[in-house]
C-alpha cells in the first residue's frame, strides 16, 4: 500500500524578474515499509521535494496524497499537526539545542503533540529513545559533550519519539566521517527492517544510496530514473567489519616475537 503519491508536482519561486523552476511535474509514489533514497546534485529539486514531501512547503500545483489523506493545500494549523504526528525529521546539521541535554532534545516534539502523555512518561519515553540508539548513558549531556555520530544519534531519537509512520533524512551523513556513516546507516536500517519504518533518504551520494532498497535519481526538477537497488549494502555486516578493524591512528599490534633457534 502506498504511503505517499505525488502526482504532477510543481514547485516555482519568483526571484525579481525571474521565475525558478525548482520542481517541473514530478510523479511519484512510495510504499509503507520502503527505504527510498532521493539522488542529485545540488540544485536538482530534490531539497524542494523533500520540503513539500515533509509539509514544510507546499507545491505551486500538483497533487500529494499522504495516508490517504490529499495534503496539498491543507491550512497550515493542519499541516503542522501532521508533520509532528507523522513525519520525523533528521537534518545534516543534527539542529540541536546548544544549552538542552540530550534527553531534553527528544522530548521537545512531545511537547506540541496534545497526545502527549504525562511529564514523566514523556521523561521514559525520551530515556528509552536514546537507550535504542546507544546512548542511554549519555542522556544528560549536551551537544557540546557529544560526537559528531553521537549528536546524529539525539537527532534520530527525536525524530521517533512521536512514532511517525515516515521518516526523512536530509544528507544525514553529510557532516560524518565515513566510520560514524556507516554506523548511522546501520541504525537507519535496522529502524526500516525490525519496526517497519518508511524512510525516504535525501543525499548527493552513491554509496550511501545503495543503503536503501530502491534510488530515485533527481535532476532539473524531474525525475530521471526510479530502480530498484539490486546490490544492497549491509551497513550491519559493514560496521561488524569495520570495528574489528583498527582505527588509522591506532598502532598495529606487534608482531609475535621469533623463538630463538639453538646453534
Amino acid at each position: 500500500m502506498a504511503l505517499l503519491e505525488v502526482t504532477d508536482l510543481r514547485r516555482e519561486y519568483v526571484l525579481g524578474d525571474v521565475t525558478v523552476h525548482a520542481l517541473r511535474g514530478v510523479t511519484l509514489s512510495i510504499e509503507q515499509g520502503s527505504f527510498v533514497s532521493i539522488v542529485g546534485s545540488s540544485g536538482s529539486g530534490k531539497s524542494t521535494l523533500m520540503n513539500i514531501l515533509g509539509l514544510l512547503d507546499r507545491p505551486s500545483s500538483g497533487r500529494y496524497v499522504l495516508n490517504g489523506e490529499d495534503v496539498s493545500t491543507i491550512d497550515p494549523d493542519r499541516r503542522a499537526r501532521l508533520r509532528n504526528q507523522k513525519i520525523g525529521f533528521v537534518f545534516q546539521n543534527f539542529n540541536l539545542l546548544p544549552r538542552t541535554s540530550a534527553v531534553e532534545q527528544v522530548e521537545l516534539p512531545m511537547l506540541y503533540d496534545p497526545r502527549s502523555p504525562a511529564a514523566a512518561a514523556r521523561h521514559e519515553r525520551a530515556l528509552k529513545l536514546l537507550q535504542a540508539v546507544g546512548l542511554g548513558e549519555r542522556a544528560h549531556h549536551t551537544p557540546s559533550q557529544l560526537s559528531g555520530g553521537q549528536q546524529q544519534r539525539v537527532a534520530i531519537a527525536r525524530s521517533l519519539v512521536n512514532e511517525p509512520e515516515l521518516l526523512l533524512a536530509d544528507e544525514p551523513t553529510g557532516n560524518l566521517d565515513s566510520r560514524t556513516s556507516v554506523d548511522v546507516m546501520e541504525l537507519l536500517q535496522t529502524l526500516n527492517r525490525e519496526q517497519g519504518i518508511t524512510i525516504i533518504l535525501i543525499t548527493h551520494e552513491p554509496d550511501i544510496a545503495a543503503y536503501s532498497q530502491r534510488v530515485v535519481t533527481v535532476k532539473d526538477g524531474r525525475v530521471l530514473s526510479d530502480t530498484p537497488v539490486t546490490d544492497q549494502r549491509d551497513a550491519k555486516a559493514e560496521a561488524a567489519r569495520l570495528r574489528a578493524e583498527p582505527e588509522d591512528d591506532e598502532p598495529a599490534p606487534p608482531a609475535p616475537a621469533k623463538e630463538a633457534v639453538a646453534p
